[in-house]
């Protein structure tokens, strides 16, 4: 190209120009009507006589602790020590007290949650996205499971996000005490600290190793019989629970061998799969790319990869990841924009038939197929774009700032086609 010849411009792309409107303030009424069409399906779980069923397993061992007996002598508490204590400031509350508020303060928390999915991507939670988010969740059968149970994995939902917006403004060690203190109510954000091994923040993987350990030494000293933590509690969760837990139970241990599979091969299978999915993490984490779409994605398939093996992965864990894996629809490139991305999930809105594995006892089978497909997809995507930047201090267009990938082009095209950082 000569000196006197100029660059074909071109248009933005269709993606673009959606990702565009998607951020931009929606209508008054439509947040009024996300709203309460969120808030109605939270206060759903009013319609069934055990609403809360997980909480109240938290709250009654904070009871048994004020009685001076041991929490973990009941054996469906399968929480770490911290969260008896957690669990303390709903005691004096009579049940039906509780019956009422848990499922809205669980919504209020998913609620919590994906704004601060939102926020990971520079989206305002006025905005169409947000409108749709909340749609997307209130028909998500993940969340009706989540407000209905109370389960105590919406204190994840809200770590989650938050980790990773902290992670993308550089405050790493933050990001450390969040997870930190998550694990230590419920371990479910551990794959996490790999996060912090693949970016090298080391004070970050500090907090998030420290903070549970001490917490949880600290609440097991004031614990009477903490041994039964291992004796009892341990060995439960390490055998899949029981006959009354284990149908819901969508990790391939659990599932492949109601599908006939060998427990012994079931394990060599879930434990291949899982390692796969790791190396897909690791790929995309050096992939490189917009900053909050790396912490995103690759955040994910840690978390994929520990639902895949991990026993018990129940149908509400879902809400860890899949709010900020939404809402990156928004950023060029992300596995979000594939239709792929959204097969998996349709499946699990409300409403919408599976034939053979609409109940209850089923329902694994449906999960199972979400948290493989969500996977699949993302590792897909990291396969692809293996060749892209490396971890070498490039730097990368995010989605709502300029930080422009132009030193890949740069190397590639050579100084005279440099493009212009202003010319977007």
């Amino acid at each position: 190209m000569s000196a006197t010849e100029t660059a074909p411009v071109t248009g933005p792309s269709f993606g673009d120009a959606a990702s565009g409107w998607l951020r931009g303030r929606a209508p008054v009424p439509a947040l009024v009507a996300a709203a309460l069409v969120f808030t109605l399906s939270s206060v759903r779980a009013y319609g069934k006589a055990r609403s809360g069923i997980d909480n109240a397993v938290v709250v009654r061992a904070a009871r048994a602790l004020l009685s001076g007996g041991s929490p973990y002598a009941d054996k469906r508490f399968l929480y770490p020590p911290g969260a008896v204590f957690a669990a303390l400031p709903q005691t004096p509350f009579p049940e039906k007290v509780l019956f009422y508020a848990v499922p809205v303060v669980t919504g209020a928390l998913v609620a919590v949650g994906g704004v601060l999915a939102l926020r990971i991507f520079g989206v305002r939670a006025d905005s169409r996205l947000a409108v749709a988010l909340a749609l997307g969740t209130a028909l998500f059968l993940p969340f009706q499971s989540l407000v209905f149970l109370g389960n105590w994995t919406a204190a994840s939902v809200v770590a989650f996000p938050a980790a990773l917006l902290l992670a993308r403004n550089g405050r790493w060690a933050a990001a450390g005490v969040v997870v930190g203190v998550a694990v230590a109510l419920k371990p479910m954000l551990v794959p996490l600290f790999l996060l912090f091994l693949l970016a090298r923040q080391w004070r970050a993987l500090a907090w998030g190793l420290g903070l549970p350990a001490a917490i949880s030494l600290s609440a097991a000293v004031a614990l009477p019989r903490p041994g039964l933590f291992f004796t009892r509690t341990l060995p439960f969760l390490l055998h899949g629970q029981d006959a009354y837990a284990r149908p819901y139970d969508a990790s391939w241990p659990a599932v492949l061998p109601r599908l006939g599979v060998p427990h012994l091969l079931a394990f060599a299978l879930a434990a291949v799969a899982g390692t796969a999915v790791l190396y897909f993490a690791w790929l995309r984490w050096r992939c490189g790319g917009d900053p909050a779409l790396r912490l995103v994605e690759c955040a994910a398939l840690l978390m994929l990869a520990a639902f895949v093996v991990s026993r018990p992965s129940f149908l509400n864990y879902a809400l860890v990841v899949v709010p900020s894996l939404a809402v990156s629809v928004v950023v060029r490139g992300a596995a979000a924009r594939s239709v792929w991305f959204w097969v998996p999930l349709v499946p699990q809105l409300g409403g919408v038939p599976w034939p053979g594995v609409d109940s209850a006892q089923r329902h694994a089978f449906r999960d199972v197929v979400m948290f493989g497909g969500l996977a699949v997809v993302l590792g897909l995507a990291a396969w692809r774009g293996r060749g892209w930047g490396r971890d070498d201090g490039v730097v990368t267009e995010s989605s709502y700032r300029y930080s422009l990938c132009s030193e890949v082009e740069a190397r590639r095209s050579g100084p005279e086609t440099r493009p212009d950082p202003e010319a977007r």
